[in-house]
This record gives C-alpha cells, structure tokens and sequence, in this order.
C-alpha cells in the first residue's frame, strides 16, 4: 500500500451522463427526492446505472422518514393500548431506523457534507465553467 495523497477523482465506469427519471413504483415522496438530489449526482459524475438501486434505497428512506412523521403529527407520540397502558408509537422507531439508514446512504452517495469535503469521488468531470475553479 502506497501512502500519500489521494486521488482528486475515482473514476467511475459508466458515469451517467443525464438523470434518470425517478422509477416509477417509488412513493410519491420518494420520487421529489430522487428528482431533488439526481441531477447533483449526475452532474457531479457520481452515480453510475449500476448504483441506481442505492439511490432508490436512499430515497426510500427518506419517504418512508416522512409518511411515519406524517402519522405521529396527526395521532401523537403515544397511544392507549388495548390492556389501558400508553405506548409510544411504532412510527418512532421507523423514524429512527430510516434516519439512521439514509444518513449512511446519504454519506455513501457524497450528499452530505462531510462525505463531499472527505471524498472528491465520482468520474472526473470538467470544471472549466465552474466559477468556484477560478479562485
């Protein structure tokens, strides 16, 4: 293993060069994401069509974060169980698991800051228009 700097650009194989259109089975929420964060990946030449199925996951979770916040704001936190005990809701815990799961995903697709500053990643594009590249 060779120590030093690392490469500015991991090139990908097969990098798309246009985005894709949201698959049409996900969610209604799934779907705004996927047209939010698509054309960054693309444009960044980050995504390949061998990746998509992450991108979908992603997405996935970020409706499924939403339609479970969508039930607490309309029934509360807790509920009475059938023995009188309050409970609190099952959509909790697929709040906290989906969280958990698109954070990671998030930083594996580079979405998150950290993930961009820590790893360039993706097939080398040209920045010549870029405006930043000229400082």
């Amino acid at each position: 293993m060779t120590r030093g700097r690392k490469p500015d650009f991991v090139t990908i194989d097969g990098a798309l060069t246009k985005a894709p259109a949201a698959p049409s089975w996900l969610p209604t929420h799934a779907k705004s994401e996927w047209r939010r964060i698509m054309p960054r990946l693309v444009q960044g030449g980050r995504i390949a069509n061998h990746e998509l199925s992450t991108v979908e996951d992603y997405c996935l979770c970020v409706a499924r974060k939403r339609e479970a916040e969508a039930v607490l704001q309309a029934e509360g936190l807790t509920y009475l169980s059938p023995t009188g005990e309050l409970k609190r809701r099952p959509e909790t815990t697929i709040i906290k698991e989906a969280i958990e799961a698109s954070r990671r995903l998030a930083s594996e697709l580079g979405l998150t800051p950290a993930a961009r500053a820590r790893n360039k990643g993706g097939a080398a594009i040209d920045d010549e228009d870029d405006a930043l590249s000229s400082i």
